[in-house]
């Protein structure tokens, strides 16, 4: 599995603010690193976002509602959430329209983590083997 580091989603941010507009910096560090870190949380050795696809969606949802950043935030919930996808391997296929859905959902709550969840589930395309 391939995590994005802090790092990474750091690049991915000033990358969205450079090519959508907006203010790049991090207004606080720690909710930043509690986003891009609590997909990764364990409790007694055991994973609380186990798949994929729950990783993402704890990703997503963190990075939006945690308003780490000083603008973007709902661009870089969404954005990391499919870059995460990719690069694990999971392809989705959504419409310009799904994704506007996806980041106002995540950011006034119509879509919680399960509701990120299902919203992967349905977009995401079966390889077929």
């Amino acid at each position: 599995m391939i995590v994005l580091s802090t790092q990474k989603v750091m690049q991915l941010h000033r990358f969205l603010m450079q090519e959508t507009g907006g203010l790049d910096g991090l207004r606080d560090e720690g909710l930043f690193d509690s986003a891009v870190q609590g997909p990764f949380t364990t409790f007694g050795g055991q994973e609380l976002y186990p798949s994929l696809e729950e990783k993402a969606a704890k990703l997503g949802v963190t990075l939006t509602k945690n308003h780490a950043f000083l603008d973007g935030n709902k661009r870089i919930g969404t954005y990391a959430l499919l870059i995460f996808l990719d690069v694990n391997g999971v392809v989705m296929e959504y419409s310009d329209a799904d994704l506007i859905a996806l980041g106002l959902g995540m950011a006034d709550g119509t879509l919680d983590y399960d509701g990120v969840l299902d919203w992967i589930q349905k977009h995401k395309v079966e390889a077929f083997v």
